[in-house]
């Protein structure tokens, strides 16, 4: 099926064709982005009840691409991580259906890996291997001194405004890419290795508006592109599926 008719198709149509290339294809990659998570609980950026429109007293005055920025973490630190333990804390969430079936996915040789945009973790909470976090992680912080390690918990119940790293005294902060800062450079590699690859690319939950992670796309010369996401993107022109459904509905109807 070609792509003006796969375009054409509706219902129950729709997914039966999604299975189809799910089983004609043997390196699909999914690149994912908030959307991802808001049905484990995760409020998603920029959608109308997202974390940038949740409406805080003490943090009002300050806009929130600043508040998990590098300048914010390193000018006004006691305000940075006072903000993060607010609301980067996911260490109670967890995986939802659309996590556990791309497990599944990996686990039956059906998926490559996963590109992440999430900074939570659930993708490998939910058995994930291939993870790339191109956003980082809050499962990780470290010492900006020494470099000393620390597990999630670390951040989210030191006792101290600016945590401090027990071994040198060193600020220790989360392992997350803040606005201002590169993407992890190994994680864009992996990533980019696994796009060029693909011989199927689906991408969920994501507006595809955070730039460089949406540019990733672009390395992209496979076979079949789906997108899974409520709102439009500006790269549904070049899907040859798209579903504006929530990715929990649309993963539930893949059969492998």
């Amino acid at each position: 099926m070609d792509k003006a008719e796969l375009a054409k198709l509706e219902g129950e149509a729709k997914y039966e064709a999604l299975n189809s290339i799910i089983n004609e294809c043997s390196h699909i990659v999914f690149f994912g982005g908030a959307g991802v998570s808001t049905e484990s609980g995760i409020p998603d950026f920029r959608s109308k009840d997202g974390l940038y429109n949740q409406h805080d007293v003490q943090f009002d005055m300050f806009e929130p691409e600043y508040l998990l920025s590098h300048d914010c973490l390193m000018r006004q630190s006691e305000v940075f991580y006072e903000f993060y333990r607010q609301k980067m804390d996911a260490r109670q969430c967890e995986p939802n259906s659309a996590h556990l079936k791309l497990a599944e996915m990996e686990e039956k040789g059906k998926l490559d890996g996963i590109i992440t945009q999430n900074i939570d973790g659930l993708h490998q909470k939910a058995g994930s291997k291939v993870v790339y976090e191109i956003h980082g992680t809050t499962m990780m912080s470290y010492c900006l001194e020494c470099g000393k390690e620390f597990d999630e918990d670390f951040l989210f119940e030191a006792k101290e405004a600016v945590p401090k790293c027990p071994k040198c005294g060193g600020m220790v902060r989360p392992d997350v890419t803040l606005y201002g800062e590169m993407l992890p450079e190994s994680a864009w590699r992996g990533a980019e290795k696994l796009v060029r690859n693909a011989d199927c690319l689906i991408i969920g939950g994501t507006s595809l508006a955070v730039y460089p992670a949406a540019s990733l796309i672009d390395y992209f010369r496979g076979k079949y592109l789906i997108i899974v996401n409520k709102q439009p993107t500006d790269r549904d022109r070049d899907a040859d599926l798209c579903f504006p459904e929530s990715i929990g509905h649309v993963f539930s109807k893949i059969k492998l």
